[in-house]
Parts: C-alpha cells; structure tokens; sequence
C-alpha cells in the first residue's frame, strides 16, 4: 500500500474530488495498486472501486468512513426536516 487509507470525513474532505473520481473510474477487476505517481486522492478512488467489486476486502479504514458518511446523512436529513 502507498497511502495511509482514508478513514475520517475529515481526512477524505482534503482530498481531490475530480481525482477521487477519476480514480474510482479507472479502476478494474485485477488492475494492479496505482503507484504514488497517481497521488492520494486517485488512489482512494480507485481502492473505493475495488473494495465496492469485492477485489479488495473492506477493513476498519474503510468501514470507519462509511460509518461517519452514513452518520453526516442521517444528522442532515433530520436537520432539513426540521
């Protein structure tokens, strides 16, 4: 692994949206792991894509993440229905 995987709303808010998508894209069943040429931000990206295609096992970085996205949606939808 190259980077630190995101596991905070906070860490993932520093990174490139276009390159997270760009990365997320790209990815495809038994492409290897992107080099640090690609960046951090392609990189989580593209480690999204394949955790979500079952390639890459999720883990507590990634169950972390989805835990605190989950939670950030919920506290909005119950402040718009205020």
């Amino acid at each position: 692994m190259n980077f630190a995987p995101v596991s905070t709303l906070a860490d993932l808010e520093t990174l490139d949206d276009e390159q997270i998508s760009e990365g997320y894209r790209s990815a495809e069943r038994g492409d290897p792991e992107p080099g640090p040429n690609r960046g951090r931000s392609f990189w989580h990206g593209w480690r999204n894509r394949m955790i979500d295609m079952g390639e890459l096992p999720g883990d507590d970085a990634s169950r972390s993440l989805a835990r605190e996205y989950l939670a950030a949606q919920r506290q909005q939808r119950a402040s718009e229905g205020k």
